[in-house]
């Protein structure tokens, strides 16, 4: 696949070193980041032990320059589909790591036949005293009752549409059990972060929840958003910044030129 120099450029970062320059740019900007390694669905042992050390220096870089940052883990990246066991041991070791460092770390989640498997690796890391966010997506029925059990349990919840298959395409309807995931969200102790370009749910959340507005954080991608970004931040909300580095690139990019495309399918726009 090749992919034009520009949709490289707005969508990720080459190196560590690159990300962490970003962020710290953004931090002066009132903006938080959320940084992943790239990379996915991978069965390699090489390649997945590159990876837990990509982390491992990610983990080091944001204690060490001292910037607003946190962690998130894509489990295929780390071997989950043909290594379960293998990908949890990781999973703890980086989330003790970043515990004992005192930085956030997010479980992404993926596609739909993995939802049992992130959120029971998840489970494991708030047992043994990690504290972890964990993307629950509004599309599938089964988020509410995950999500209780996550809050129950004291973990903290990043709220998203979903990018893969759901069950359901209609947009009032996932719009609907969105909001009702962030009602439930907040009214918990530990509050949520927000992934959503969605006008529609971005001026609801902040209509229904602006007196909430210290449990609650808006969460967008590098490449979109920024003007709301920087108008979030004005009014007083945490924001934070999905920044994506490597050179495993191709499939991240194409679910990002895909979203676009599906958005202008359904003649919707995110937000600028």
């Amino acid at each position: 696949m090749t992919i034009p120099a520009e949709g490289v450029e707005r969508w990720t970062l080459p190196t560590l070193s690159a990300a962490i320059a970003w962020c710290h740019q953004r931090n002066r900007e009132g903006i938080c980041c959320i940084l992943d390694v790239l990379g996915e669905y991978t069965a390699d042992s090489r390649q997945i032990a590159e990876t837990e050390r990509e982390y491992q220096s990610c983990i080091e870089a944001v204690r060490r320059e001292g910037i607003e940052a946190s962690v998130t883990l894509k489990l295929t990246a780390l071997g989950v589909t043909d290594a379960p066991d293998r990908a949890r041991a990781i999973a703890l070791g980086l989330a003790q790591e970043c515990a004992a460092a005192h930085i956030g770390i997010e479980i992404d989640m993926e596609a739909r036949g993995l939802v049992d498997t992130t959120l029971d690796i998840a489970h494991s890391c708030l047992r043994k005293g990690f504290p972890v966010t964990i993307a629950l997506q509004a599309y599938l029925r089964r988020t509410p009752g995950d999500l209780r059990v996550l809050l129950s349990a004291g973990g903290r919840s990043r709220i998203v549409k979903g990018a893969y298959f759901g069950d359901s395409e209609d947009q009032a309807v996932i719009r609907a059990w969105f909001c009702s995931l962030v009602d439930a969200a907040v009214a918990g102790k530990q509050g949520c972060s927000i992934g959503t370009h969605d006008p529609v749910l971005i001026d609801q959340i902040t209509r229904s929840h602006a007196d909430e507005k210290g449990k609650i954080e808006f969460s967008f991608l590098k490449g979109l958003a920024d003007a709301t970004k920087h108008s979030l931040v004005l009014q007083g909300w945490r924001v934070s910044e999905y920044v994506p580095f490597g050179t495993h690139i191709a499939p991240y990019i194409a679910r990002r030129e895909r979203y676009l495309r599906d958005l202008e399918r359904l003649g919707l726009h995110p937000v600028p």
